[in-house]
């Protein structure tokens, strides 16, 4: 018994000497405003540099994930009726320029630097988005489903989802800066909400560090939302009317065979999406002849087994909620594969051929909050 007590107490000493405690849920307040910033990288308006709250003090995710960052990351953040804003500082202890592998859209790497926020709007740690950008204002953004408490590089993270903010970045000479502004419309929320869960995650190439918010334990995804911390709005968020997005497309092309000699033919297409919010929470999508040609290729595979291949759906008309027909108790149990759909089985060959999607409606989100 005694030597119980003498580990206990030893355990508590270590535990008050090195730190508070990982557990801890932060909280941040976000004040309203009526003066929106120059989004152009530069926190140098006075909304930024009056603000009363700050989301600091980043707990290291890797190498460890007991102790507290070494790069030290402010985080701003406001709203008013159409926008949330953030602004982040980013110090680098060893100042210099940056390196990046591409200055490509939805770039995704632990080498890249990169301060990202992940949004649990309905707090449901099972559903969210996020909104990152790097020191030279690439943005990139996307979808997290069913990674409440995931393992590290567990699947949920889909860069493949598009929508429409503003950010910039901006390097210093210790330090970079950077700007966002989030729609509302952008985004999924009950209409009143004053509380949403979220986190804040940063890559720092120099240091290799990887820092978060919210304490996440490393064996768990940096995208995990069942760790997030608090954001209090200063009053209830509004209503912000219709959100519908429409992406049409127009094809053509012209061909001729010189070598034989025959007459010069053409081709065209046309149709689209359209993706309508019917509630906060409750989103139709639509497509009417819809073509892929836009659709970012899929990892290039050898299969060597007697087992098909899995390519994750890249989609717009079928990304929107696609969590609900995946990972039912284990990731890859999935009863609904969306890939299958547009494809036919030749059986002369034995092969997969595309075949021609006419028109499509789905209607996915949730009712209520069971």
């Amino acid at each position: 018994m005694l030597k119980i007590f003498s580990a206990s107490l030893l355990l508590l000493l270590v535990q008050a000497a090195f730190g508070a405690d990982t557990t801890e849920v932060r909280q941040l307040q976000v004040q309203f405003t009526s003066t929106p910033p120059k989004i152009d990288g530069e926190l140098n308006e006075a909304l930024w540099q009056e603000a009363e709250h700050m989301a600091t003090d980043f707990w290291q995710y890797f190498p460890f994930d007991t102790a507290r960052a070494t790069t030290r990351t402010e985080v701003l953040m406001f709203f008013d009726d159409k926008n949330v804003y953030l602004g982040f500082r980013c110090y680098d202890p060893e100042p210099g320029g940056f390196v990046t592998n591409s200055l490509r859209r939805d770039f995704r790497g632990t080498h890249n630097d990169a301060i990202t926020v992940v949004f649990d709007p309905f707090s449901d740690q099972t559903n969210g988005m996020f909104f990152g950008i790097n020191p030279f204002g690439v943005q990139r953004e996307g979808l997290i489903s069913g990674v409440s408490g995931g393992r590290a590089g567990s699947s949920g993270f889909d860069l493949s989802w598009d929508n429409r903010w503003f950010g910039e970045a901006s390097i210093k000479d210790d330090y970079w800066t950077a700007e966002m502004a989030i729609p509302l419309k952008t985004l999924r929320y009950e209409k009143g909400s004053e509380t949403w869960m979220a986190n804040f995650y940063r890559l720092d190439s120099k240091t290799a560090e990887r820092s978060t918010w919210g304490n996440i334990p490393r064996n768990q995804s940096i995208v995990s939302l069942a760790f997030s911390g608090n954001l209090q709005f200063e009053k209830p968020l509004p209503k912000t009317g219709a959100n519908v997005v429409l992406i049409p497309y127009v094809t053509g092309g012209v061909s001729k065979d010189h070598l034989a000699g025959t007459g010069q033919s053409s081709t065209g297409n046309i149709g689209g999406d359209a993706k309508i919010a019917v509630t906060p929470s409750l989103n139709l999508d639509l497509t009417f002849n819809p073509d892929f040609s836009q659709v970012e290729v899929d990892v290039q595979q050898t299969n060597i087994t007697r087992f098909e291949l899995f390519f994750p759906e890249r989609r717009q008309f079928f990304l929107e909620n696609a969590d609900l027909f995946s990972s039912f108790g284990m990731t890859g149990v999935r009863p609904f594969f969306s890939r299958r759909i547009g494809l036919a089985l030749d059986e002369s060959t034995g092969l997969n051929v595309p075949t021609q999607i006419n028109y499509g409606a789905r209607l996915s989100g949730r009712i209520d909050e069971n």
